[in-house]
């Protein structure tokens, strides 16, 4: 009997995940986007600043999106090809039940500019600095990387 119960929650596990394909790009809204160039310390004797993104995702579709993932990619505005990317786990087995919303997820690049005699201000001002652009991808399940949002990194440092 107890192998006969083990048997039947497995197949209601895997058949839960068997719902219709979610088109993420209309089932899942990005909310409260602000970017902004973080402040990452020193690095290598260096200030350094990261392109930056903080946003909220809410599941507008009727399904619990399991195994959620947002991969970021950062590009320099005088640029086509990526400058870094980030990816970032959103919900685990549990999913992103239907309506519900993340708490604020922030992604950083990993590639930015540095400067020595520069303030981190003076850096954002500098005639040089290149803009960037982030674009975010969400995947769920075995579901293929879909756009689900593109913007510009406002030139202004974040501190937290």
């Amino acid at each position: 009997m107890r192998a006969y119960a083990l048997f039947c929650l497995a197949v209601l596990l895997v058949c839960a995940g068997c719902g219709k394909p979610v088109d993420l790009v209309s089932g899942l809204q990005v909310q409260n986007a602000s970017t902004g160039w973080f402040d990452a310390g020193i690095v290598h004797g260096q200030n350094k600043l990261v392109p930056s993104i903080s946003f909220s995702l809410k599941n507008m579709s009727d399904q619990t999106l399991v195994a959620l993932q947002i991969n970021a990619v950062f590009r320099r505005v005088i640029e086509k090809t990526e400058w870094s990317t980030a990816f970032i786990n959103v919900s685990g087995s549990p999913g992103l039940a239907p309506g519900i919303t993340t708490a604020p997820l922030v992604i950083r690049a990993q590639q930015g500019y540095t400067g020595s005699d520069q303030t981190r201000d003076e850096m954002l001002a500098n005639s040089h600095f290149v803009d960037a652009e982030v674009e975010l991808f969400a995947k769920y399940g075995s579901i293929q990387w879909k756009r689900i949002g593109e913007y510009t990194v406002t030139r202004r440092l974040i501190t937290k």
